[in-house]
């Protein structure tokens, strides 16, 4: 009897070609590890860096992209040569037109956008209106522009996966019709969509200054802000969270990603960072995502949804497990939290300003020419001092960031 020799194979899957904008920092690195382990599934068209070049050669010469791009042009011709000297083939770009490039190219299917800050805004936005798939760990993309980049996203029929834990744990706890939709025109109209859904929950660890006494707060150092008791960072996000602005900027972030107003949304503090986020039902349910703190996790879920895959990443051990603490946010401990909030009421200019004062203040703080709790006061002083505007495009919000940067290196040199 003839049996068919093929009923038995699995379909053909194409590899999804991935670009990934920040490869050489601790997003681009776990990302790289969860595609290493499925080789069958993933290919990376292109790997972009800043500084680290001797990183991103290694990782190409590993993952063989197409394209590699050095953001700084100063770094440019270093990165050539050390290309040569490992005999890769691969084309060489730079700077942001380098980057938009990539984001946009026709190889590319997937983008990861893991660019730290403003600096990554550009080519995500590009992404989005090539009609990408974007895993967005750039969280300033949305702080940003918001409500420009959502409509645009939705214009251009892009699907936004949310890779930071705290919003890839909520897309995963609410409703499948709810994530399916997300993303479209008549999703950015509804004021909150699902009335099933009464709040969401951000859980936020407080940082490694949780119980400090808030009078010694203003003489840490950078080194111990960068200690965070849970998580593996770079340090400006370190930095973030040791001041909760990373928790403020995660709350204007689920604003526009979910579409959610500012009254149902909540931060809780979680000091044990194993619940990474919950989704509050109308019912009295619910529905937390729980694991290891792990970034591994969420970039596992994007890459491959709606599917699963392995990520590397260990089970809980429920046994093992120490009691959990949750805690109102101490508005007096974290200025820049409130601060975060009243922005979303304010309107989107106050949210873009008080990302650009912030990232300014924060670097400041790490060259430890103001004291960290200088950041919160300098990003008071911006915010309440820069006029109020609309933006119509993404060049209106670039030019208003810049005014904002401005502002704060101005009030920082009057303080050194």
């Amino acid at each position: 009897m003839q049996t068919d020799m093929h009923a038995h194979q699995q379909p053909f899957i194409a590899k999804q070609r991935l670009c990934i904008l920040g490869a050489t920092g601790s997003i681009g690195l776990s990302t790289l590890d969860v595609v290493r382990r499925h080789p069958d599934r993933f290919t990376v068209s292109a790997l972009t860096c800043y500084s680290q070049l001797d990183a991103v050669v290694k990782q190409a010469s590993e993952f063989h992209p197409e394209f590699i791009v050095c953001a700084d042009p100063d770094n440019y011709a270093s990165l050539q040569q050390k290309v040569h000297d490992a005999a890769l083939q691969v084309e060489i770009l730079c700077g942001q037109e380098g980057l938009v490039t990539v984001a946009q190219h026709d190889q590319v299917d997937t983008v990861m956008a893991a660019i730290v800050g403003a600096a990554g805004l550009a080519p995500t936005y590009a992404a989005v209106k090539a009609g990408k798939k974007i895993l967005l760990a750039n969280k300033e993309a949305l702080v940003m522009s918001g409500s420009l980049f959502m409509q645009t996203a939705a214009a251009h029929n892009a699907q936004i996966l949310p890779v930071d834990s705290e919003h890839n744990a909520i897309f995963q706890c609410l409703p499948e019709r709810r994530q399916t939709a997300a993303f479209s025109a008549n999703h950015q109209d509804d004021h909150g969509g699902d009335t099933s859904v009464a709040k969401l929950l951000l859980t936020g660890s407080g940082g490694p200054f949780l119980k400090t006494p808030i009078a010694a707060l203003s003489s840490v150092t950078p080194a111990q802000a960068c200690q965070h008791p849970n998580w593996d960072m770079g340090r400006k996000i370190s930095v973030d969270s040791a001041t909760m602005m990373n928790k403020g900027l995660e709350f204007i972030e689920a604003h526009w990603l979910f579409n959610m107003p500012k009254e149902r949304i909540d931060i809780v503090v979680h000091p044990q960072s194993v619940i990474h986020s919950m989704v509050q039902y109308t019912d009295g349910s619910v529905l937390a995502q729980m694991g290891q703190s792990d970034m591994r996790i969420p970039i596992a879920h994007t890459l491959a949804y709606p599917e699963r895959i392995h990520s590397g990443v260990a089970a809980l051990d429920f046994t093992q497990l120490a009691n959990f603490s949750f805690y109102p946010p101490d508005f007096e401990r974290f200025p820049n939290l409130k601060l975060a909030i009243s922005a979303v009421e304010q309107g989107q200019w106050a949210s873009t300003a008080l990302n650009a004062a912030n990232e300014i203040a924060v670097e400041a703080f790490l060259q430890q020419k103001i004291r960290f709790t200088d950041i919160a006061s300098v990003n008071e002083t911006v915010l309440a001092n820069v006029a109020t505007t609309p933006f119509s495009s993404i060049e209106e919000v670039v030019a208003f960031d810049l005014e904002c940067r401005q502002h704060a290196l101005q009030l920082i040199e009057e303080k050194h």
